[in-house]
């Protein structure tokens, strides 16, 4: 079991009273290097301060922490500093999420970074995953794994789970496929981002089996020739997938392409129907 506390109640207090209660990790968010941008982005006065403070309480405890950060236009040519932060603090991982457009993010499309920094930004994610002990994890990113073994195969590397481990199992968007999203009130959905309701455990009796096995839009998820456009066809199609909630922000179709994608599959497969 792990948490995403807020960082002005992390106190070394309650980071002990967590770690008895059975918690293994929180997350605690960066998402500037400093304290005036950390806040600017927050809206908060003083949260850089109170998020180092809980990172502290945290390592005090024994209690093991992570570092998210939010990556838009706001932060994104710091993102070398965040990281040497994260590694400074003590953090266990670093996970750079790239910014999905829904619910209250929908306000800040015009901080997206464009797709051919999304390049670049997954691109310096491989490049810097063996650069220390923290475990870098991209997250709303499944094209990182289409450029991860493009690079692997540049160096003429077979990605395996014996030569590299949780990055050879790990696919892109697993909304769906081997995740899903409960809210508080029972509804059902692949992920917290994609805002289309697949069933309801509360009216079902509880059976999500049901709705896992039934609910069309699990059942979308799980067949990816029906994906249109390249993420129909793209030979990194079963390890990437492209962000089913990025695409049905952008184009109300939670089965169209990755718009923030800008590789080109090199193979088309004539028998697929393209939309």
């Amino acid at each position: 079991m792990v948490i995403a506390p807020c960082g002005m109640r992390g106190t070394e207090e309650n980071a002990k009273k967590m770690l008895n209660s059975g918690i293994k990790r929180i997350s605690l968010s960066l998402d500037g290097a400093t304290k005036e941008n950390h806040d600017s982005f927050r809206r908060v006065d003083g949260a850089f301060d109170m998020v180092l403070k809980a990172a502290e309480n945290a390592k005090k405890a024994g209690l093991e922490f992570q570092v998210n950060t939010t990556i838009t236009k706001h932060n994104y040519k710091e993102i070398d500093k965040i990281f040497e932060l994260a590694i400074k603090l003590g953090a266990v991982s670093f996970h750079p999420f790239l910014l999905v457009p829904t619910g209250r993010a929908k306000d800040m499309k015009d901080e997206e970074i464009s797709p051919n920094e999304y390049e670049k930004i997954l691109s310096w994610i491989y490049e810097n995953r063996e650069k220390s002990n923290l475990k870098l994890k991209p997250t709303c990113a499944p094209h990182y794994y289409r450029i991860f073994r493009q690079k692997e195969k540049e160096k003429g590397e077979k990605v395996s789970v014996e030569t590299h481990g949780l990055d050879a199992m790990t696919k892109g968007c697993m909304g769906g496929q081997s995740f899903a999203f409960i809210s508080h009130t029972g509804k059902v959905q692949i992920c917290g981002f994609l805002d289309v309701e697949c069933g309801d455990v509360r009216k079902g009796n509880y059976n999500f089996k049901k709705i896992w096995e039934t609910s069309p839009v699990f059942l979308d998820m799980q067949d990816i020739n029906k994906y249109h456009g390249r993420c129909g066809y793209c030979e990194y199609r079963k390890v990437c997938g492209g962000c089913r909630a990025r695409a049905y922000a952008v184009t109300g179709d939670y089965l169209a392409e990755e718009p923030y994608c800008i590789y080109k599959p090199e193979i088309k497969n004539v028998r697929q129907k393209y939309r």
